[in-house]
């Protein structure tokens, strides 16, 4: 049930976590074959040398519905964080996921539901609304404190102590979701850029 992106996002960073002292700014751009700025596209550092994780809770954050699309198509939490689904509409949706790493419904409902959803498990959670069949989102549950999104300028900033990462890039319109590189990052910052190749999916009649 991929469709197309909802059109709110920010064009700033989402930083997973506070990094904590001695971190270092990694400045990440995914673009597509053509060039042009990849939006909403996730990427997470895997650290190689063991880098002490942020002492920090994993941050909550919101989904919303409206005009019968989630927004922002995409969001990324680390595991353990947990997700918001306010609706928006005047109508009523019906949310749910048949994914592994997180099942879950939230029956018809309007407003803001009584408790967010929590991603336990790492992986990819695609969304659905089983009253409008063309609304999808998804929820990138990252097993790495070192992650972000980017914005609608294909740009994000990683915040990650220095040494010697593995760099993976998934987006849900990619044709290599497992695109990875490795990645040095330095004291004084480090530079990250990704190209994937997208393949969009069929836009379905909204009823």
């Amino acid at each position: 049930m991929i469709r197309r992106p909802a059109q709110a996002t920010l064009a700033a960073v989402t930083v997973a976590l506070s990094p904590g002292a001695g971190a270092a700014a990694v400045a990440v751009s995914v673009t597509g074959t053509d060039g042009k700025p990849v939006t909403q596209a996730v990427v997470v550092l895997r650290s190689t040398t063991g880098a002490a994780a942020p002492a920090s809770v994993p941050r909550n954050v919101v989904m919303d519905q409206i005009d019968k699309e989630f927004v922002p198509l995409v969001v990324a939490v680390q595991t353990g964080g947990a997700v918001s689904f306010p609706n928006r509409d005047n109508i009523r949706h019906h949310v749910y996921s048949f994914s592994a790493p997180r099942t879950f419904e939230l029956k018809l409902y309007s407003g803001v539901p009584a408790k967010p959803v929590v991603f336990d498990k790492p992986g990819v959670v695609t969304l659905g609304c089983n009253i409008h069949d063309w609304m999808v989102g998804y929820v990138y549950v990252a097993d790495s404190p070192w992650f972000g999104k980017t914005g609608v300028d294909g740009t994000a900033t990683v915040e990650a102590p220095p040494g010697e990462y593995v760099a993976t890039a998934w987006h849900p319109w990619s044709a290599d979701p497992s695109a990875e590189q490795k990645l040095r990052v330095e004291a004084g910052g480090s530079r990250l850029q990704f190209r994937l190749t997208l393949v969009p999916p069929p836009v379905l009649n909204r009823k």
